[in-house]
């Protein structure tokens, strides 16, 4: 009898009641990939919500008898009175190394058909960015290889430069270079073995854009060998809202996955001017209060809160960073609208591109009066901030004394030079697409410029003069350039090597 009781005894030890608290909801209304849900009391802002099916939502508005849920993936199959649960977890995405060479949603699903990726880990698509006491300044560059840009508008590694300007004026091309121009650097250093060289990884986002524009910056970037050091996501014009509004959060999570781990990545959102309506749209539909051009009042907060998760971090938190180049579009070259307005104000500086000058045949078409870098040649190696220092002033004056001398014939000898000057740097900064140059070739050019070596060279063969010079400094200077790479800076016997290599070339020059 004892063993029996001893028996029930253990048996009731070791029972457990099996009593599991779930937080269960209603759907009581669905539309516009929006769902209305009653009954969950316990939701946290941005939790994961579970449909049942395989669908899932994101909760975005806690009010007092309801949650406004947007829905990730296909919403057709949700019906009014479906229960919905809470997750208790936020919405994440895979990072990591794997992700590299890959197209993925704004989920991280992959779309290129390669199969599953082995990611090393999720990071949350919202976070608070890095602190004060976490960062620090701004002080290497990020090679974008065009030269207008890394002369006169430098960017730095943890900088947030927009590019802004109208539609068809080569904003996207503009970021496509610089991926491009990472990529080659890249290699080159893989290759070479230098294990001193920090590389930048990019990830490029399209948001709202033609699936067929997106295969064709795909396909670019493939052709140059770019691929293997990006990630693509995309949200399409034929995504939902929903997809569009989270694209850049999912980028900003996996470039921030290489800050913290030491290393630097650069996102480029393309463009947040699609990125805002789609998340007019999704507010709209949620029956948020609509402000100025019926944008939500906290239209500005869901810039901001993107944007300042770039940065660099010190020492103490591995030296990472990760640079953003937001694009926005604007109409008409109005960029006192609200959304560019906006934008401008949470970045570290704007590179203007006009259209004028894009159909003058001046491309990249940068108006360098009203584009400027806050960050300045704290990002620029000291060989180009010797040969740049003056050459956006230069510029910027021509471009006055151009509009000027269009009334005027009886100009003073000072003034046609500047003119002639000026017609020369403008004809040096033209640059065809996918085309980036190599800092140390930059450097020798603009030196040529500075110097007057261009003076006596027809305008109409500037240019020609420019790709000679490429040509033969690659072909057998390539000690000298290999010089200015290692010494980043000019000094005496390096200039003097470098007005004899461009003298006996203008010697030879037809």
């Amino acid at each position: 009898m004892s063993d029996i009781l001893k028996e029930i005894e253990a048996q009731i030890a070791g029972l457990k009641t099996g009593i599991t608290r779930q937080n269960v909801g209603v759907v009581r209304e669905i539309s516009d990939g929006v769902a209305k849900i009653e009954g969950l009391s316990d939701a946290m802002l941005n939790e994961m919500l579970d449909f049942g099916n395989g669908v899932m939502g994101l909760a975005l508005n806690l009010e007092e008898t309801e949650v406004g849920a947007i829905i990730l993936g296909d919403y057709t199959g949700i019906k009014e009175g479906q229960e919905v649960r809470t997750t208790g977890k936020l919405l994440q995405v895979p990072v990591g190394k794997a992700l590299l060479g890959r197209v993925v949603d704004a989920l991280g699903r992959p779309l290129d058909g390669k199969g599953p990726i082995r990611a090393e880990g999720a990071n949350p698509v919202e976070k608070i960015a890095p602190g004060i006491i976490r960062r620090k300044s701004v002080s290497q560059p990020v090679q974008t290889g065009i030269m207008a840009v890394d002369a006169m508008i430098p960017i730095g590694r943890g900088q947030r430069e927009l590019i802004i300007g109208d539609r068809s004026t080569g904003k996207t091309t503009l970021c496509i270079d610089t991926i491009i121009n990472n990529a080659r650097l890249n290699k080159a250093a893989e290759d070479a073995g230098d294990k001193t060289y920090r590389p930048l990884y990019s990830i490029y986002v399209a948001i709202g854009q033609k699936q067929s524009n997106v295969a064709r910056v795909i396909n670019t970037l493939e052709e140059y060998g770019a691929m293997p050091y990006t990630i693509v996501v995309v949200a399409s014009a034929s995504d939902s809202a929903t997809n569009q509004y989270l694209a850049p959060f999912a980028g900003a999570a996996m470039g921030e996955w290489f800050m913290e781990n030491g290393m630097d990545a650069l996102v480029i959102y393309d463009d947040l001017s699609k990125h805002a309506v789609a998340y007019r749209q999704v507010s709209l539909v949620l029956k948020r209060p609509s402000g100025r051009e019926a944008y939500p009042g906290d239209v500005f907060y869901l810039h901001s809160r993107l944007l300042e998760r770039a940065a660099r971090l010190n020492e103490h938190y591995g030296n990472g960073s990760l640079t953003a180049l937001p694009i926005i579009e604007t109409q008409a070259g109005d960029v006192s609208a609200y959304i560019p307005t906006n934008v401008i104000s949470i970045t570290d500086g704007q590179i203007f591109l006009e259209t004028d000058l894009f159909y003058q045949g001046v491309r990249p078409a940068i108006n360098v009066g009203i584009s400027v870098s806050r960050v300045g040649s704290a990002a620029q190696v000291k060989a180009m901030k010797q040969v740049a220092g003056r050459i956006k002033l230069d510029l910027a004056q021509f471009r006055e004394l151009a509009a000027f001398a269009q009334f005027g014939s009886d100009l003073d000898e000072r003034t046609k030079a500047q003119l002639e000057r000026g017609k020369r740097i403008v004809e040096v900064f033209k640059q065809p697409q996918y085309q980036p140059l190599p800092v140390e070739i930059q450097v020798v050019v603009l030196w040529t410029v500075q110097n007057g070596f261009l003076d006596d060279v027809p305008v109409e063969k500037v240019k020609d003069f420019q790709t000679k010079l490429t040509e033969y400094l690659t072909g057998r200077k390539t000690e000298l350039l290999a010089k200015i790479l290692r010494e980043k800076a000019l000094s005496d016997p390096l200039v003097a090597e470098m007005k004899a290599a461009v003298t006996e070339f203008k010697q030879t020059y037809r």
